[in-house]
């Protein structure tokens, strides 16, 4: 493990879904050893990145100050293309590693080569079974971008990356990357962490 802090780009932890299928708003379930999903989230990177900020569309968390939060102009809409483009009006001119707060298992190693293979191109995002759109390096260069499509009523993510210049790359472990999207998944992720890393919560 290399040590902190090494990453020279800022990071932002995507917390404004809908939570549908969990039924409750997931980012304030509690997670291992820390209040909620979204505090272990933040607290684990927090010391690798010059920078870290919460994306939502509410100020619901108690932990950060608020110059750690960007709210999400748009309340009524739950859509990542409409966080993505208040995040770069508000960090201009950078590349920001960016991932949601329901993949807490990514390790620093994938988020380190993330970073590393993001030269060159505009986006650079995951990919295991799956690619994972919302977990990599986005550079503010793809403003213009996603102006347009919102201009243009698209928000798929695919959408964004295929018109830029691009990059996936390809990590073994799934588990990794899980997302915790219901019950289940958030049972498993807490598993994962307890024979992983020893906790006993």
């Amino acid at each position: 493990m290399l040590n902190p802090p090494f990453f020279e780009i800022t990071c932002v932890i995507l917390c404004g879904g809908k939570s549908s299928r969990m039924g409750e708003d997931k980012s304030l379930l509690p997670f291992s050893s820390s209040k909620t999903l979204t505090q272990y989230q933040f607290d684990r990177l927090k010391p690798y990145f010059k920078n870290i900020y919460l994306s939502s569309k509410t100020d619901k968390f108690d932990f950060i100050s608020a110059n750690e939060l960007i709210l999400d102009e748009n309340k009524d809409i739950f859509s990542p293309i409409l966080a993505l483009n208040t995040i770069f009006d508000k960090l201009k001119n950078q590349k920001v590693f960016i991932i949601t707060v329901d993949t807490p298992l990514v390790s620093i190693e994938s988020i380190s080569k993330l970073i590393e293979e993001s030269k060159g191109v505009d986006i650079c995002v995951a990919q295991t079974e799956k690619i994972h759109n919302l977990c990599g390096v986005f550079s503010s260069n793809i403003s213009s971008t996603i102006k347009n499509m919102i201009e243009n009523d698209i928000h798929k993510i695919g959408y964004l990356i295929k018109n830029n210049k691009f990059k996936v790359i390809e990590f073994q472990n799934n588990d990794e990357f899980i997302n915790i999207n219901n019950k289940n998944d958030y049972l498993n992720a807490l598993e994962y962490i307890r024979k992983n890393y020893n906790y006993d919560n």
